[in-house]
């Protein structure tokens, strides 16, 4: 007899797809609480540059996994591991249905595939030696060790690609050799939101001007008045690192800024997309009127 696995919906998709409104629906049309797959969300004070749920979402169904770590702490992929599979079996445990949302890729295949993730701890000095190295040196390097992680990897975040080439390094293998699959925890349906290409990149540049307006750069600025290093700031995604630049004067002004920093979101995006793309098991819906009722309709039927 197949041993019992509890059922997991999955929510993905690129930045701007609507993923969060889309989960939080099925949420409330079945019974569910919400376990955050965004490598940012998990810190405090990263809010409006993370389009982070707002309180009154978050109020409308249970929310796990956002704003637990400080900015100045590393919070790692193994981490995130334990944290969603103690929040799942907490959920399930009640009784309701685990729904993990997000957009990062590695976070939701740590848990949907159980992976097995190397256990090498960070190594100070060879991070000291590879930080003082230019970004594109960095990739070069990841290439020529392990091709199949420099091709899915954030090649903008050099703390991602920095970790890639430590356990490389330290362990004489492939990063993405090392992180085998275990056996499954859950039985999981992953349902990915897509637009077509121009529908989306205008979300996107929409979802930009509308987090300027919030104050995205008054979060940076709060950030920075907290002791959070411009340097640390790269690593927290685009909208950190634009920011800081241009504070820094990298930029002639706020309006080159955001425009460079939307072309640099249309390039992650097609990159995030090119990831999920590779993954078949993912029934993708089209956003638009029908998306919450197809999904709902899929949904249903999975939980039965």
């Amino acid at each position: 007899m197949e041993e019992y696995r509890p059922k997991l919906i999955v929510v993905l998709g690129s930045t701007a797809s609507g993923k969060s409104a889309l989960g939080i629906a099925l949420a409330q049309q079945f019974g569910g609480e919400i376990v955050s797959a965004d490598s940012r969300q998990v810190y405090c004070g990263l809010d409006i540059g993370t389009a982070k749920v707002t309180a009154d979402e978050q109020a409308l169904i249970p929310h796990h996994l956002l704003d637990i770590v400080e900015p100045q702490d590393i919070y790692t992929v193994a981490q995130f591991q334990q944290d969603a599979i103690a929040a799942i079996t907490t959920i399930v445990g009640r009784g309701h249905v685990p729904l993990l949302v997000g957009g990062s890729p590695h976070y939701i295949q740590a848990v949907v595939d159980n992976l097995a993730i190397p256990g090498v701890p960070p190594q100070p000095d060879l991070r000291a030696r590879l930080e003082t190295q230019p970004l594109s040196d960095l990739l070069q390097q990841l290439e020529q060790l392990d091709p199949q992680s420099a091709a899915t990897i954030d090649r903008h975040n050099p703390r991602r690609v920095i970790r890639a080439l430590e356990v490389c390094l330290i362990t004489g293998k492939p990063f993405s050799e090392l992180r085998g699959k275990a056996q499954p925890l859950y039985h999981s349906l992953l349902l990915g939101v897509q637009w077509p290409r121009p529908v989306l990149y205008q979300r996107i540049d929409a979802r930009v001007d509308e987090r300027m307006s919030q104050g995205m750069v008054q979060e940076v600025r709060d950030l920075l008045a907290r002791g959070i290093t411009h340097e640390r700031l790269d690593a927290f995604g685009l909208e950190y690192r634009y920011i800081s630049r241009w504070l820094r004067g990298e930029f002639a002004s706020e309006e080159e800024m955001v425009q460079r920093l939307k072309y640099a979101i249309h390039d992650f995006t097609r990159r995030q997309l090119t990831w999920f793309r590779r993954e078949t098991r993912i029934i993708w819906i089209e956003g638009g009127p029908q998306m919450e009722e197809t999904s709902t309709q899929i949904a249903g039927d999975f939980l039965g």
